[in-house]
């Protein structure tokens, strides 16, 4: 794997069966200052995908370095308010972005 492939990043959650609707209503009408946040803090190429018989979503997105991406959107006041908003959606009680759980990627075709 090529230095240039620890940059991409992928991710999965699990919501709740019967909230996916409203989860993909909820992202119809994402807030400019959540969206904003994200670039600041080194979140690009950001894309979410949906299996909804599952429930479950895919997050890839590329950064320089996840965990401070991540723990720089902590710090945000609008990604407080963004995951509480959330919450509700996701089978965890909890936080929705600390529900994460980072796939490795072990093949990448250019």
């Amino acid at each position: 794997m090529s230095a240039s492939a620890s940059r991409r990043v992928c991710f999965t959650m699990q919501l709740k069966p019967e909230r996916v609707d409203d989860y993909l209503r909820a992202h119809e009408t994402v807030w400019p200052e959540m969206l904003d946040a994200l670039r600041e803090t080194g979140w690009s190429d950001y894309s979410l995908f949906v299996d909804r018989a599952k429930g479950l979503v895919v997050g890839y997105l590329e950064t320089d370095d996840f965990d401070a991406a991540v723990a720089a959107m902590e710090e945000h006041e609008v990604n407080a308010r963004w995951q509480a908003g959330m919450a509700e959606f996701f089978a965890e009680e909890t936080a929705p972005d600390s529900t994460m759980n980072r796939l490795t990627e072990y093949f990448h075709l250019d």
